[in-house]
């Protein structure tokens, strides 16, 4: 039977127990073995495999786990290594992914209840005479929902110590997402509180354990020492730059071919390559893996299904609109240069706080690299790297982001935009390629020759439809069917009775006027106002627009053979 998707599963024992589609990653597990040092911390991009990583690693060290799971996988074949290291060791793991309070208290309460219910997993303690009275009284103290600062900040240490004390073997930490609260208390305004409390946690769990063998952790972002990593010298950090492990989070192109494969799909190759491919991590090309999976579950129901979005629906993308609104004249062109396929070279902070990420626009680009809108294509020299915008989502996002500032931006000079849409109705060509010519020079244009022409139209349709669409009194219509075709934009204006018809360009080699004369012709030939007139528009404008950059022109056509004017 084919195997399912393992979409959203990050639970190694589900996806390995339900018969899903695994793409073996546990080689990891033999190369932290032969390398780790006593604090690993792993950063990645969202939705990496990061949170699978650490089920897997949980499944493969636990006592207690069954070891059926690994059965066929790469590291079964190293025996000795598994003779010596699976199943062998108690195991804390506590992802931070869900402590997203809006206030620190609902925050910290959170982290409680997490720790609580790490905590209730091993209640058999408290029936061990290997413990004492006093041991038991520090693990009920885990139990409790109201539990003070003390015994939170010592909270991993306590339950290490009794772990170690019952199964006289020491214990492995597992810390998933550790950044994610940081990230939110910045957000919200309650970082420096977070940053103390964290920083307690990790220092006494982390730091002089005497009952900790190793410990894994797991983040977007590798957020300097001097912020919750104080005094952890032993740290040993594996960032997106590393080559070590670089395989072992996303998809390489083998592992994605054979998937598609797998699936009878392999002649979507090139699509998920172009969509979900270009990531670079140390010197390894690097698909998302999750994008993989979605692409590869909608593919199984329709075959003929075109590449989606799903990377960039995971989140608010925040972060591109913090940058974008930050963007000076200068950075728009790097902007520019990138969504062009181009690369720009740039120096990355790979140590930062979240409380310094909006100090300059230059921590924004070691953000946004290390976050994985952006991927490194080499070093320029020891601190520099060239970055580039990955794949063509990723590309997407950009645009996105660069449409809603624009509009936003524009909207704050209503004289300006009334005076804009009132030239439409007046028959103001001159007017109108004015404006829309001052507008486009304020956003960032789209001069990817990789992109499609209906791709480029389709930016300069939706920065024109955002500025009409301030007139509430018209009902505009976008790609509405009409006539013998979808027209680009459609007007309405009800107390005039005027019907607007609008198509819009992309002129190939600043061939302008030849766009304009396309763009008209289309109008007649595909009868576009003819659904203008059946909702009783008496007058009918044509306009023909055409866009290379940051310019255009604005031609308006004749009257039809159907139109009229009262």
């Amino acid at each position: 039977m084919e195997k399912k998707i393992p979409v959203g599963i990050e639970n190694f024992a589900d996806i390995r127990k339900n018969q899903f589609y695994y793409v073996d990653k546990t080689g990891m597990i033999r190369e932290l073995l032969r390398n780790w040092g006593k604090v690993n911390l792993f950063t990645r991009p969202r939705r990496f495999g990061k949170s699978l990583n650490m089920s897997m690693l949980k499944c493969f060290f636990e006592i207690g786990q069954d070891p059926s799971l690994f059965e066929g996988l790469d590291i079964s074949r190293e025996k000795e290594l598994c003779g010596e290291y699976q199943g062998r060791f108690p195991v804390i793991s506590i992802t931070l992914k869900g402590i997203q309070g809006s206030a620190f208290e609902k925050a910290r309460a959170m982290l409680i209840e997490l720790v609580r219910m790490e905590a209730r997993r091993f209640m058999y303690l408290l029936n061990s005479t290997k413990l004492d009275e006093y041991d038991k009284e520090d693990f009920r103290l885990l139990l409790q929902r109201d539990m003070p600062d003390d015994i939170l900040n010592n909270s991993l240490l306590i339950l290490s110590r009794l772990l170690h004390k019952y199964h006289g073997q020491q214990v492995l930490i597992l810390i998933d997402e550790y950044d994610v609260p940081l990230d939110k208390a910045n957000q919200s305004g309650y970082y420096a509180e977070m940053v103390c409390l964290l920083r307690n946690m990790f220092q006494q769990a982390l730091k002089g354990n005497e009952s900790l063998r190793f410990a894994v952790m797991t983040g977007c972002l590798r957020v300097s020492k001097e912020s919750i990593f104080t005094g952890l010298n032993h740290l040993k950090i594996l960032s997106v730059t590393d080559v070590r492990f670089s395989q072992y989070f996303g998809f390489t192109d083998v592992e994605v071919r054979e998937m598609l494969d797998y699936y009878g799909q392999v002649d979507k190759f090139t699509d998920v390559k172009q969509w979900y491919d270009g990531y670079r991590f140390g010197k390894t090309d690097i698909y998302c893996p999750w994008d993989v999976i979605n692409y590869c579950d909608l593919l199984r129901a329709d075959s003929e299904a075109e590449p989606q979005e799903y990377w960039t629906n995971t989140s608010d993308n925040y972060i591109i609109r913090r940058f974008v609104d930050k963007a000076d004249k200068s950075t728009q062109r790097e902007i520019e240069n990138l969504i062009a396929g181009e690369t720009i070279i740039k120096e990355i902070r790979l140590e930062l706080t979240y409380s310094e990420l909006d100090n300059t626009i230059e921590h924004l680009w070691s953000v946004l690299f290390m976050t994985g809108y952006l991927t490194q294509r080499g070093k320029a020299d020891q601190k520099k790297y060239y970055l580039a915008i990955p794949n063509y989502e990723i590309r997407q996002i950009f645009v996105a982001q660069i449409k809603e500032w624009f509009h936003e931006e524009t909207r704050q000079d209503t004289i300006r935009l009334d005076a804009f849409c009132r030239a439409f109705q007046e028959q103001n060509v001159e007017e109108i390629e004015k404006q829309f010519n001052q507008y486009l020079s304020r956003t960032i244009s789209i001069r990817d020759t990789s992109v499609r022409i209906s791709r480029k139209e389709n930016f300069y349709h939706g920065i024109l439809l955002g500025l009409l669409s301030y007139r509430e009194d018209w009902y505009l219509q976008s790609n509405a069917e009409t006539g013998e075709g979808y027209s680009d934009i459609l007007i309405e204006s009800e107390e005039e009775k005027t019907g607007i018809v609008i198509e819009v360009k992309y002129a190939e080699n600043d061939h302008l006027d030849a766009a304009c004369e396309k763009a008209l012709a289309q109008i007649e030939e595909k009868q576009y106002a003819e659904g203008l007139l059946e909702n009783g528009m008496k007058k009918i404008i044509k306009y023909g627009i055409a866009c290379c950059k940051k310019h255009c022109k604005v031609v308006q056509g004749g009257l039809g053979k159907n139109d009229s004017i009262v």
